[in-house]
């Protein structure tokens, strides 16, 4: 089979197409015949260094296809079934698990990053990581969804708390897990101001229900969000983006307000006024990809239609590279796809 893998860290060079034999199955596996990928910040995280990482390594966290052999030991999928791939890997079995909070396992891990993943025409995973694939998707939609809307969905309703009227500002609501979060705090009837750098991504960002928009570029995000909110604040700020906007986003919180982070793509650094904090009541949650019931209620509302997976790009898997380097220039709206051919 073709397959993406890097020997070494490092830029898009890293990245090679190589041949490599199908994976074989366990009893407790399936086999998917891949048919498109999604990009993730998490794959050029990997591409360039993350400590600990195993090379070499096929990148990819996110896909969907076809379901082609099923282990002995599964009976409630059978073959041609069409799927998604769900990244969480998890145990099933410590403490963290028997709560349900498997994005806290103690075997956490996701696929591209701990083990092979999905950049190539086949993956062997395990039942728990297969999502039927609801009918009115295409395969590129269908794989651009499950991690930013597992990570999306945790973040704002299991860890963030989000109640309707609530209003929820999002950094980088351009990006695949911004313009979920978008839809998904939208869908639960909270009140969403939208941030980006292009007018045309504001737009965009419009169209997906965003009841407000500011150019971070061309405006003061504090005084812009003063001004829309009567001087209150938000209840809640998704961030993602980390040290260039962490100063901002604690300004611009309510009174009781929270903030919930799940990276920080402009860096780890972040100064935090202690007094400021409890002065004003604010809740600091972290947040890491989601818990499988995360999984299952955001796959409701995807499945009921108030979300959609937003794709900007879609590039063959031979052109890797090319699709690297145009996710890391930010040039997307939303996510950026690789179709997977096997001709």
């Amino acid at each position: 089979m073709k397959a993406i893998r890097i020997h070494q860290h490092g830029d898009s060079n890293t990245l090679q197409l190589e041949s490599l034999p199908k994976p074989e199955i366990q009893s407790d596996q399936v086999l998917v015949r891949i048919k498109a990928v999604a990009l993730n910040h998490l794959d050029i995280w990997v591409r360039k260094g993350i400590p600990g990482i195993k090379l070499p390594m096929i990148l990819g966290s996110d896909g969907s296809g076809i379901l082609e052999e099923i282990g002995e030991d599964i009976s409630t999928i059978k073959c041609g079934d069409e799927v998604m791939i769900q990244p969480l890997l998890y145990c099933g079995e410590c403490s963290y698990c028997q709560r349900n909070q498997e994005n806290l396992c103690t075997s956490f891990g996701l696929l591209g990053e701990t083990c092979d993943g999905t950049n190539a025409q086949y993956i062997a995973v395990n039942e728990q990581n297969i999502i039927p694939k609801p009918g009115h998707l295409s395969f590129e939609e269908a794989s651009a969804f499950s991690l930013v809307g597992q990570t999306a969905y945790e973040m704002l309703v299991q860890k963030a708390q989000i109640q309707k009227g609530e209003t929820v500002m999002i950094w980088g609501a351009s990006s695949g897990v911004g313009s979920m979060a978008v839809q998904i705090a939208k869908a639960l009837d909270c009140h969403v101001i939208a941030i980006s750098g292009s007018e045309e991504k504001l737009l965009k960002i419009k169209k997906l229900g965003a009841d407000e928009t500011i150019h971070y570029q061309n405006e003061s995000v504090y005084e812009k969000v003063m001004d829309l909110t009567d001087g209150f604040g938000v209840d809640l700020v998704f961030e993602h983006v980390g040290q260039a906007t962490w100063e901002t986003s604690m300004k611009v919180l309510r009174k009781g307000g929270r903030v919930v982070t799940c990276g920080a793509t402009t860096g780890p650094k972040a100064q935090i006024d202690l007094t400021h904090i409890f002065y004003k009541q604010l809740s600091i949650l972290g947040s890491t990809m989601g818990s499988v019931n995360a999984m299952k209620e955001v796959t409701k509302l995807l499945k009921q239609k108030k979300i959609k997976p937003v794709i900007d790009r879609v590039f063959p898997l031979e052109n890797i590279q090319e699709a690297h380097e145009y996710l890391e220039a930010g040039k997307q709206f939303g996510k950026v796809v690789l179709s997977v051919s096997h001709e």
